[in-house]
């Protein structure tokens, strides 16, 4: 019998070895490394392509969605253009997904559908968050700007990143402008994927 294609004989690498998404930007593949249950950050090793213990959550701060990335994208010097820093903070670029079913495990990959962006510098880089639906989710299916999510969920999303590297007694290094909707989440997107290709190729 024939293997399906594509066919991986060894473990993809989540961000070089897997695909952007079946419809980018409007519909993107999330990996992701960070669940709303989780009090520790993981972040993918760069390296290994494992999942690896970034830190423990100083608060007991827990992420309001799965908290990922979008594969084969970087956040290069067209990300940081768009965010008038000219500099972007050389990782995958972020995304959080909404989903009514809680899923609990990450390490996952999901199709996503873009519907905003929050624009955030960390240590005056650009460190955007693609806000997502879970493209099949019943729940979410009418949602297609960040006007259709509720407020008071796009503002826990802002208090966890506000404070998800705070420590007390020292300067916020990160802070949160404003909040756009769904086609400035896909300009992101796409500079991103420019972004990558230039970096590492096609």
């Amino acid at each position: 019998m024939p293997f399906p294609k594509p066919f991986y004989r060894w473990r993809p690498h989540p961000w070089h070895g897997l695909s952007v998404g079946p419809d980018a930007p409007n519909v993107v593949h999330a990996y992701i490394e960070v669940t709303p249950f989780d009090p520790v950050k993981y972040e993918v090793d760069k390296e290994t392509g494992y999942l690896r213990v970034d830190r423990p959550q100083r608060t007991n701060s827990l992420p309001p969605t799965l908290y990922g990335f979008v594969p084969r994208t970087y956040c290069g010097t067209r990300v940081g253009t768009l965010s008038k820093t000219g500099v972007g903070d050389k990782d995958p670029l972020d995304i959080c997904v909404l989903s009514e079913r809680p899923i609990n495990r990450a390490e996952v990959l999901l199709n996503a559908r873009p519907v905003g962006v929050m624009r955030m510098l960390d240590g005056g880089e650009a460190d955007d968050k693609i806000i997502a639906v879970l493209s099949n989710d019943p729940l979410w299916a009418a949602a297609a700007d960040i006007s259709d999510v509720p407020p008071l969920l796009v503002e826990r999303l802002r208090h966890y990143f506000m404070t998800y590297k705070l420590i007390p007694g020292q300067e916020n290094a990160v802070s949160i402008d404003l909040v756009e909707g769904a086609e400035q989440a896909r300009k992101i997107i796409l500079a991103a994927m420019a972004d990558y290709e230039e970096e590492f190729g096609s």
